[in-house]
């Protein structure tokens, strides 16, 4: 079973580490929710002032005072408020369904009196699946926002927003109005613009430490597993419904062409999900910039995870001008609760995740994840060499289980790109680890292996290590996305 493999070893016990456990590295908070609410977490955020603020799926939007443990309604009525940007104390953002809205607090009572819409320049049908994720604002001033695709679970209403094109309602995930599966970019003069397409069920947004934009998409029809992509201007990453919308397009149904030249549109994943494995329906990606008040891993992202009782953990890199790289379970084992929706780093590194099932998978509330101090073993970084791997741990590692290939197990796979829902794993193959050299400080082992292909991913299931201080590793599992080689790379070395 999954679990089993991300089991905690407790082999290795010494006086500093006695548990060796994620709750000795980590603690986790359930915070107590209002009587009478539904705490389905739909955005998070957090206050200059430390508040958090929270959206519900009932259209709720809450304060919460960290200091006094109390809640304040500030403002309700809103549809879906699946995204929360602050803007000030008395101020903030709310992508709700059928609009980006700018909510205040004008008299300092700590109520909201004020709504305006930002931009409703987008098409709307009534479909139930029709959500919308953000905004997320880049250095320049631009804010961006996610428009779901809407579900052959239910129709449309009568009457819609936006041009309304049949053409568009064929497919089990559809775009019949602009621009459904569009990441778009709303302009500091208030134009809101497509800005990539080929996006299913993109449950959110978010920068790296560079300014690249993520999305995170779930699987499903043309999605064989769950991904994560780096979202450029112009681009297409998959889904066919939206290239309806794109100008210059043949006005066609898109899913009626070619699954070859459909293929061929696409810009791959930065990181896939392996169904099960690693995400079944990843959230919000959010990078740590709390500058190792959260632990080791300080400028990495972080990815919320509904299904799974853990978030996950990203180690990107940049090879032949593209962005891949790892992901890695995180927290396994902590207390945390599944239906991880919304995260939002506090000024203090805390962590804050707002959880929601929204009728579907999931739990209900919001939780509060502190790192206590002290550094666990853990994989920290993977990055791909031109025979293999170099694992880079947060601690020095026993050089005799280090040097060990028993203890590095790969296997490569890849999911097909087709209009059914989801993938079987395809040309499933061991990889053997022929050698294992460990770096002069003990982080960092050296892995050669007997074949890299790319648009593989490479799963590697880690053994027995442990560190100089007798810590066991925590967590096991690890995928990478191999979608390039390094240039000059053979194939099969």
């Amino acid at each position: 079973m999954f679990l089993s493999v991300l089991s905690v070893s407790s082999a290795f016990p010494s006086k500093n580490f006695p548990a060796d456990t994620i709750t000795d590295y980590y603690e986790v908070e359930t915070i107590q929710m209002p009587k009478g609410l539904t705490a389905e977490t739909d955005g998070l955020a957090i206050m200059p002032d430390g508040r958090i603020v929270a959206g519900f799926h009932r259209g709720e939007i809450m304060m919460y005072n960290p200091k006094t443990k109390t809640w304040k309604l500030f403002a309700e009525g809103i549809h879906d408020p699946l995204g929360i940007m602050a803007v000030s104390n008395s101020e903030i953002l709310v992508m709700q369904r059928p609009e980006l809205t700018r909510i205040k607090d004008t008299n300092g009572d700590g109520v909201a009196d004020e709504y305006l819409t930002v931009t409703d320049d987008f098409g709307l049908s009534g479909n139930y699946h029709e959500f919308a994720f953000g905004p997320v604002k880049d250095k320049q001033g631009n804010l961006f926002i996610a428009l779901n695709c809407a579900s052959n679970g239910a129709g449309i209403f009568p009457e819609v927003r936006g041009k309304l094109d049949t053409l568009g309602r064929p497919g089990r995930m559809y775009s019949a109005v602009p621009y459904r599966g569009w990441i778009m970019k709303l302009t500091p003069d208030g134009k809101l613009h497509p800005y990539a397409s080929g996006f299913r069920s993109p449950n959110s947004i978010g920068f790296d430490a560079n300014g690249n934009l993520f999305a995170s998409d779930n699987q499903g029809d043309w999605l064989g597993t769950s991904k994560l992509y780096h979202v450029q201007e112009g681009k297409h990453y998959g889904h066919p419904a939206s290239l309806l919308w794109k100008e210059g397009f043949p006005h066609i149904t898109p899913i009626k062409l070619p699954v070859k030249m459909l293929d061929s549109l696409r810009t791959v994943e930065s990181v896939a999900f392996p169904h099960s494995r690693i995400a079944d329906s990843p959230t919000q990606p959010v990078l740590d910039n709390t500058g190792g008040r959260f632990g080791p891993f300080v400028g990495k992202m972080l990815v919320g995870e509904m299904n799974h009782p853990y978030l996950v953990r990203l180690m990107l890199e940049t090879v032949d001008g593209h962005i891949q790289g790892a992901c890695a379970p995180f927290l396994v084992g902590s207390g945390l609760r599944k239906g991880n929706n919304r995260l939002a780093f506090a000024a203090d590194g805390s962590l804050w995740i707002g959880q929601t099932d929204h009728g579907w998978a999931g739990d209900r509330g919001i939780q509060h994840v502190r790192w206590k101090g002290k550094v666990p073993l853990e994989l920290a970084d993977m990055k791909l060499t031109p025979t293999g791997f170099a694992l880079t741990f947060t601690q020095p590692l026993d050089a005799v289980t280090a040097k060990q290939v028993a203890n590095f197990q790969f296997k490569r796979y890849y999911y097909e790109y087709h209009e059914a829902y989801g993938s079987k794993q395809f040309d499933v193959q061991p990889v053997a680890v022929s050698n294992a050299e460990l770096s002069a400080d003990g982080k960092t082992v050296t892995l050669k292996l007997s074949e890299l292909k790319a648009g593989y991913i490479y799963e590697l299931e880690l053994g027995k290590l442990r560190s100089t201080t007798q810590q066991s590793l925590l967590n096991h599992l690890v995928c990478y996305t191999l979608n390039r080689l390094q240039r000059n790379t053979q194939a099969n070395p």
